[in-house]
């Protein structure tokens, strides 16, 4: 057979001029599988699972920090600094460093070791706080921080903060990027949406646009069964007063609350990654954990959303094993 390259990869021929220009958008979506019948034994169920681990820096907040980001305007002695259970500081760190800017990141003491690594190794200068995965009060633990760090006159203005936790532009992100992609991908054939319930910003970007083309899509919201837990990234707002609730939250686009405990969340992403060689974090286990609960009682197409991948929890699994 003769052809030349262009031909057979008539879409990898591409040579980018910076890593930040792989972060999803209309001509470069990250992937979706479909999850089988050893994980998913319902034949009238079917299960798409979006693969965010598959961005450039490993997660689904690449998207949110690239927004976030662009949104800012930076002097030449300001730094960045922001509040993260992981995976928006990684995103962060590695945009800051294509653009020359230094960062600082807050984390709560609970972040998987493998994530302190990762801003480690990025460069950002890590600043350890006493603090639960999931805080009640945002003036208090790394958002406490934060804050006076920005606030404070005794800075003299150096530190900005992207603020993930009240930014619309977290929203927006997945309102102009993650729902399209859904829809194209799915061709609008879907009829449930799986997300976390952590900022607030992916469930609520994403369950408006797919509300806009479709109502009777069903919007799943998946928080941790305890206030205490070992989901990373995830936030139980069940039983929150009203002024704890994330800001950027629309509870008006979510249809249902799901709560999965860490031993299920754990055990479905240690069973799919056997059952079907697909790696994600525990808080993909606990929407996997979720869909299939549902799956039981209803029919049709489910979209899940997979932030991260299994490389960032290896430790943590290991208890699970």
């Amino acid at each position: 057979m003769n052809a030349n390259v262009e031909t057979l990869f008539p879409d990898q021929t591409e040579v980018y001029d910076s890593i930040v220009d792989l972060v999803p958008g209309p001509n470069n979506p990250t992937p979706m599988v479909r999850i089988g019948e050893r994980f998913n034994p319902y034949p009238d169920f079917e299960l798409l699972v979006k693969l965010e681990g598959m961005n450039p820096f490993g997660s689904i907040k690449d998207r949110t920090a690239l927004f976030m980001l662009n949104g800012l305007q930076l002097t030449a002695d300001q730094s960045l600094v922001e509040p993260s259970a992981g995976n928006t500081g990684i995103a962060l760190a590695a945009l800051a460093n294509a653009q020359g800017t230094p960062i600082e990141i807050a984390v709560p003491d609970g972040v998987p070791e493998e994530k302190k690594a990762l801003l480690r190794f990025l460069g950002a200068e890590l600043i350890e706080v006493e603090d639960e995965l999931c805080p009640i009060y945002p003036s208090e633990g790394a958002r406490g921080v934060v804050k006076s760090m920005v606030e404070s006159e005794a800075y003299g203005g150096k530190y900005v903060s992207p603020n993930q936790y009240e930014s619309e532009l977290n929203v927006a992100a997945h309102y102009h990027t993650t729902g399209p992609e859904i829809w194209r991908q799915t061709a609008g054939r879907l009829d449930y949406f799986f997300a976390g319930i952590g900022t607030g910003g992916t469930i609520t970007g994403v369950g408006r646009y797919l509300k806009e083309r479709n109502p009777n899509i069903r919007i799943i919201g998946v928080e941790p069964a305890v206030r205490h837990h070992k989901l990373s990234g995830l936030k139980r707002v069940t039983g929150l007063p009203e002024e704890h609730f994330p800001k950027i939250l629309d509870k008006d686009i979510i249809d249902e609350y799901i709560s999965v405990t860490d031993e299920d969340a754990y055990k479905a992403g240690i069973r799919v990654a056997r059952s079907d060689g697909v790696m994600v974090g525990p808080t993909t286990g606990a929407l996997l954990h979720a869909a299939t609960e549902w799956a039981a009682d209803h029919k049709g197409t489910a979209v899940v959303i997979s932030g991260d991948n299994a490389a960032k929890y290896v430790s943590a699994y290991a208890e699970y094993l």
